[in-house]
């Protein structure tokens, strides 16, 4: 596989498949941090969908002063906000949220995970936008502290503070 500067050149010059190993790369990854953010799978790939779209059509004239990952990481967020802003809703409805479900061949295996997993789901929503979107572009994203901080345009110290308020307010959350 081409490295990410090389796909970006070739795309340039109108190769749809340097856009399919773009697109394959990186699309688990963008949707699992959209998920997390929207807890709405359809919802998720919509914005995907719009992400890799704008990218298409943008892409003749991009000039990246950072990683490709962290481009379209920050690209999937700000739709995530967008969506937000636009139906002015800061939360999603406990019954609403849709939970991640294992696909475990064991039974009891997969009950565990299906109610740890609605659990952490319910508390994550419950938590104040800022903080879980710094939670899951750390822990989902893989994105380091500085980069976030760089992303969202706010000191590296408020995304730690963010991070570690949320994830105390998990803990309390799974403790009641």
């Amino acid at each position: 596989m081409l490295d990410d500067k090389c796909l970006l050149r070739e795309l340039k010059h109108g190769s749809e498949e340097a856009l399919h190993q773009i697109y394959m790369e990186y699309k688990d990854n963008l949707l699992t941090i959209a998920t997390a953010m929207l807890y709405d799978n359809a919802a998720a790939e919509d914005v995907l969908h719009d992400v890799f779209v704008s990218f298409a059509g943008s892409a003749g004239g991009l000039e990246l002063r950072g990683s490709l990952r962290s481009y379209l990481t920050t690209s999937v967020v700000n739709r995530v906000r967008d969506r937000y802003r636009k139906k002015k809703h800061h939360l999603v409805e406990l019954d609403e949220a849709h939970h991640v479900t294992s696909d475990s061949g064991d039974p009891e295996r997969s009950a565990i995970f299906d109610e740890e997993s609605r659990q952490l789901t319910d508390a994550m929503v419950q938590l104040p936008l800022e903080q879980r979107e710094t939670i899951v572009l750390h822990l989902n994203g893989g994105m380091k502290f500085k980069e976030i901080a760089r992303m969202q345009g706010i000191p590296t110290s408020t995304v730690q503070g963010r991070y570690r308020y949320g994830l105390g307010k998990l803990r309390k959350i799974l403790k009641e």
